[in-house]
Protein backbone atom coordinates (compact mmCIF):
# COMPACT_ATOMS: atom_id res chain seq x y z
CA UNK A 1 0.00 0.00 0.00
CA UNK A 2 1.54 3.57 -0.75
CA UNK A 3 1.67 6.21 1.89
CA UNK A 4 1.59 9.80 1.60
CA UNK A 5 3.26 11.25 3.72
CA UNK A 6 6.35 13.41 4.13
CA UNK A 7 9.05 15.31 6.96
CA UNK A 8 11.03 18.74 5.82
CA UNK A 9 14.70 17.72 6.15
CA UNK A 10 16.18 21.03 5.82
CA UNK A 11 14.36 24.40 6.02
CA UNK A 12 15.91 26.51 3.45
CA UNK A 13 17.68 25.46 0.03
CA UNK A 14 21.41 24.87 0.53
CA UNK A 15 22.09 25.24 -3.82
CA UNK A 16 25.85 26.77 -2.91
CA UNK A 17 26.98 23.72 -2.03
CA UNK A 18 24.65 21.36 -4.10
CA UNK A 19 26.30 19.25 -6.74
CA UNK A 20 23.77 19.43 -8.75
CA UNK A 21 23.46 23.14 -8.90
CA UNK A 22 24.66 23.59 -12.66
CA UNK A 23 21.81 21.11 -13.91
CA UNK A 24 18.87 22.05 -12.49
CA UNK A 25 19.00 26.02 -12.63
CA UNK A 26 20.31 28.02 -15.23
CA UNK A 27 24.66 28.38 -15.33
CA UNK A 28 23.97 32.10 -16.62
CA UNK A 29 22.59 33.22 -13.62
CA UNK A 30 24.36 36.36 -12.04
CA UNK A 31 24.69 35.91 -8.27
CA UNK A 32 21.88 38.53 -7.68
CA UNK A 33 19.48 36.63 -9.52
CA UNK A 34 20.96 33.17 -8.10
CA UNK A 35 20.09 34.17 -4.44
CA UNK A 36 16.97 35.76 -5.43
CA UNK A 37 15.55 31.98 -7.16
CA UNK A 38 17.48 30.19 -4.18
CA UNK A 39 15.07 32.73 -1.98
CA UNK A 40 11.95 30.75 -3.68
CA UNK A 41 12.82 27.17 -2.81
CA UNK A 42 11.29 25.54 0.37
CA UNK A 43 14.10 23.34 1.28
CA UNK A 44 14.54 19.71 1.09
CA UNK A 45 12.02 17.32 1.44
CA UNK A 46 12.88 13.72 2.64
CA UNK A 47 10.72 10.74 1.58
CA UNK A 48 10.51 7.17 2.08
CA UNK A 49 10.40 4.15 -0.15
CA UNK A 50 6.78 4.34 -1.11
CA UNK A 51 5.78 7.58 0.52
CA UNK A 52 3.81 9.87 -1.92
CA UNK A 53 5.41 13.42 -3.13
CA UNK A 54 1.62 14.59 -4.22
CA UNK A 55 -1.20 12.60 -5.20
CA UNK A 56 -3.58 13.17 -8.25
CA UNK A 57 -6.44 15.20 -7.36
CA UNK A 58 -4.35 17.48 -4.71
CA UNK A 59 -4.39 21.24 -5.53
CA UNK A 60 -0.92 21.71 -8.09
CA UNK A 61 0.83 24.06 -6.01
CA UNK A 62 4.83 23.18 -6.93
CA UNK A 63 7.20 21.43 -9.05
CA UNK A 64 9.57 19.28 -7.90
CA UNK A 65 13.48 19.00 -7.92
CA UNK A 66 14.77 15.37 -7.22
CA UNK A 67 18.01 15.99 -5.04
CA UNK A 68 18.80 12.49 -4.35
CA UNK A 69 17.21 8.56 -4.67
CA UNK A 70 14.96 8.71 -7.62
CA UNK A 71 10.72 9.32 -7.98
CA UNK A 72 8.37 7.53 -9.81
CA UNK A 73 5.07 8.85 -11.67
CA UNK A 74 1.82 7.04 -12.01
CA UNK A 75 -1.61 7.88 -13.36
CA UNK A 76 -4.60 5.28 -13.31
CA UNK A 77 -6.31 4.13 -16.02
CA UNK A 78 -9.77 3.53 -17.46
CA UNK A 79 -9.60 0.67 -15.61
CA UNK A 80 -8.37 1.56 -12.50
CA UNK A 81 -4.92 0.20 -12.79
CA UNK A 82 -1.57 2.11 -11.81
CA UNK A 83 0.35 3.21 -15.51
CA UNK A 84 4.06 4.26 -14.45
CA UNK A 85 4.33 7.39 -16.78
CA UNK A 86 8.19 8.65 -15.83
CA UNK A 87 11.16 7.71 -13.51
CA UNK A 88 13.31 10.39 -12.34
CA UNK A 89 16.67 10.78 -10.84
CA UNK A 90 18.86 13.73 -8.98
CA UNK A 91 18.70 16.95 -10.99
CA UNK A 92 15.37 16.00 -12.76
CA UNK A 93 12.58 18.31 -12.20
CA UNK A 94 8.75 16.41 -11.87
CA UNK A 95 5.86 17.95 -11.47
CA UNK A 96 5.85 19.97 -14.54
CA UNK A 97 3.01 17.83 -16.34
CA UNK A 98 0.13 19.62 -14.09
CA UNK A 99 1.14 23.04 -14.81
CA UNK A 100 -1.89 23.62 -17.11
CA UNK A 101 -3.88 22.89 -14.39
CA UNK A 102 -5.35 23.25 -11.20
CA UNK A 103 -4.71 20.22 -9.51
CA UNK A 104 -1.86 17.27 -9.86
CA UNK A 105 -2.76 14.97 -13.17
CA UNK A 106 -0.62 12.41 -11.85
CA UNK A 107 0.90 10.83 -8.35
CA UNK A 108 4.37 11.10 -7.65
CA UNK A 109 5.82 8.14 -5.56
CA UNK A 110 9.46 7.56 -3.99
CA UNK A 111 10.93 4.25 -5.26
CA UNK A 112 13.71 4.45 -2.70
CA UNK A 113 14.78 6.73 0.27
CA UNK A 114 14.90 10.05 -1.52
CA UNK A 115 15.05 14.01 -1.29
CA UNK A 116 13.78 16.55 -3.21
CA UNK A 117 13.42 20.17 -3.30
CA UNK A 118 10.37 21.90 -3.42
CA UNK A 119 9.67 25.31 -5.96
CA UNK A 120 6.14 26.56 -5.37
CA UNK A 121 5.02 27.43 -8.64
CA UNK A 122 3.26 30.98 -8.30
CA UNK A 123 6.65 32.26 -6.88
CA UNK A 124 8.77 30.72 -10.05
CA UNK A 125 5.58 32.29 -12.57
CA UNK A 126 7.09 35.59 -10.74
CA UNK A 127 10.79 35.24 -10.69
CA UNK A 128 9.99 33.59 -14.94
CA UNK A 129 8.65 37.44 -15.77
CA UNK A 130 12.02 39.23 -13.96
CA UNK A 131 14.50 36.33 -15.13
CA UNK A 132 14.40 35.15 -19.00
CA UNK A 133 17.35 33.24 -18.59
CA UNK A 134 15.21 31.07 -15.39
CA UNK A 135 12.76 31.26 -18.12
CA UNK A 136 14.43 29.97 -20.70
CA UNK A 137 15.49 26.97 -18.43
CA UNK A 138 12.05 26.21 -17.55
CA UNK A 139 10.87 25.81 -21.16
CA UNK A 140 13.86 23.29 -22.00
CA UNK A 141 12.83 21.40 -19.06
CA UNK A 142 9.10 21.07 -19.95
CA UNK A 143 10.20 20.72 -24.05
CA UNK A 144 12.68 17.69 -22.41
CA UNK A 145 9.48 16.16 -20.76
CA UNK A 146 6.97 16.48 -24.05
CA UNK A 147 10.27 14.57 -25.81
CA UNK A 148 10.01 12.14 -22.89
CA UNK A 149 6.64 11.76 -23.00
CA UNK A 150 6.60 11.13 -26.87
CA UNK A 151 9.87 8.99 -26.43
CA UNK A 152 7.30 6.69 -24.32
CA UNK A 153 4.42 6.62 -26.86
CA UNK A 154 6.64 5.50 -29.14
CA UNK A 155 8.12 2.57 -27.35
CA UNK A 156 5.04 0.97 -26.09
CA UNK A 157 3.46 1.44 -29.77
CA UNK A 158 5.93 0.02 -32.35
CA UNK A 159 9.15 -1.38 -30.80
CA UNK A 160 9.57 -5.16 -29.77
CA UNK A 161 10.19 -5.77 -25.80
CA UNK A 162 13.92 -6.27 -26.19
CA UNK A 163 14.25 -3.03 -27.75
CA UNK A 164 12.03 -1.18 -24.87
CA UNK A 165 14.37 -2.33 -22.31
CA UNK A 166 17.34 -1.50 -24.10
CA UNK A 167 15.98 2.02 -24.87
CA UNK A 168 15.38 2.19 -20.93
CA UNK A 169 18.52 1.43 -20.23
CA UNK A 170 20.13 3.01 -22.33
CA UNK A 171 18.15 6.27 -21.36
CA UNK A 172 19.11 5.80 -17.58
CA UNK A 173 22.86 5.59 -18.81
CA UNK A 174 22.94 8.66 -20.68
CA UNK A 175 21.32 10.37 -17.68
CA UNK A 176 23.94 9.35 -15.72
CA UNK A 177 26.31 10.33 -17.59
CA UNK A 178 25.24 13.66 -17.78
CA UNK A 179 25.16 14.06 -13.79
CA UNK A 180 28.98 13.03 -14.42
CA UNK A 181 28.34 9.66 -13.08
CA UNK A 182 29.14 6.06 -14.60
CA UNK A 183 27.39 5.44 -17.55
CA UNK A 184 28.45 1.83 -17.64
CA UNK A 185 27.73 0.52 -13.61
CA UNK A 186 24.78 1.98 -11.97
CA UNK A 187 22.06 0.71 -9.85
CA UNK A 188 18.55 -0.03 -11.17
CA UNK A 189 16.21 2.16 -8.50
CA UNK A 190 13.13 0.49 -10.09
CA UNK A 191 11.96 -2.76 -9.37
CA UNK A 192 11.17 -5.66 -11.93
CA UNK A 193 7.54 -4.86 -11.73
CA UNK A 194 8.05 -1.35 -12.34
CA UNK A 195 9.85 -1.30 -15.55
CA UNK A 196 7.16 -4.01 -16.66
CA UNK A 197 4.56 -1.44 -15.65
CA UNK A 198 6.25 1.12 -17.52
CA UNK A 199 7.26 -0.49 -20.52
CA UNK A 200 4.12 -2.60 -21.09
CA UNK A 201 5.91 -5.49 -20.62
CA UNK A 202 4.85 -8.39 -17.43
CA UNK A 203 7.75 -8.81 -14.70
CA UNK A 204 8.63 -12.15 -16.34
CA UNK A 205 9.74 -10.53 -19.69
CA UNK A 206 11.57 -8.07 -18.52
CA UNK A 207 13.31 -10.80 -16.39
CA UNK A 208 13.69 -13.01 -19.16
CA UNK A 209 15.15 -10.20 -21.71
CA UNK A 210 18.04 -9.14 -19.00
CA UNK A 211 18.77 -12.47 -18.24
CA UNK A 212 19.46 -12.81 -22.45
CA UNK A 213 20.72 -9.69 -22.45
CA UNK A 214 23.52 -10.71 -19.86
CA UNK A 215 23.95 -14.18 -21.68
CA UNK A 216 25.07 -11.89 -24.70
CA UNK A 217 27.35 -10.23 -22.65
CA UNK A 218 25.45 -7.44 -23.83
CA UNK A 219 25.31 -6.85 -19.49
CA UNK A 220 26.14 -7.96 -16.27
CA UNK A 221 23.22 -7.99 -13.71
CA UNK A 222 22.92 -8.79 -10.07
CA UNK A 223 19.63 -7.94 -9.04
CA UNK A 224 19.74 -4.29 -8.96
CA UNK A 225 23.12 -3.75 -9.88
CA UNK A 226 23.46 -3.76 -13.51
CA UNK A 227 27.02 -2.96 -15.98
CA UNK A 228 26.44 -2.12 -19.46
CA UNK A 229 29.54 -4.23 -21.72
CA UNK A 230 28.20 -3.46 -25.18
CA UNK A 231 27.05 -0.23 -25.88
CA UNK A 232 26.85 -0.77 -29.62
CA UNK A 233 25.08 -4.10 -29.77
CA UNK A 234 22.41 -2.12 -26.93
CA UNK A 235 21.85 0.97 -29.30
CA UNK A 236 21.84 -1.50 -32.25
CA UNK A 237 18.60 -3.59 -30.70
CA UNK A 238 17.07 0.10 -30.46
CA UNK A 239 17.20 0.28 -34.23
CA UNK A 240 14.99 -2.66 -34.83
Amino acid sequence: MLIKARCLHNATANCSDCLLRTLCLPVALGPEEFETVVSVIEGSLSFHRDQHIYTAGDPFTSIYVVKSGAIKTLMLSDQGTEQITGFYLPAETFGMASIAFPRYNNTAVALETSAVCEIPFAKLETLNLNIPTLQRHFFDLMSREINRDQQLITLLSKHSAEERVASLLLSISARNHQRKLSSSRFRLPMSRADIGNYLGLTVETVSRILSRFQKQRLLNVDKKELEILNFDALKAITCG
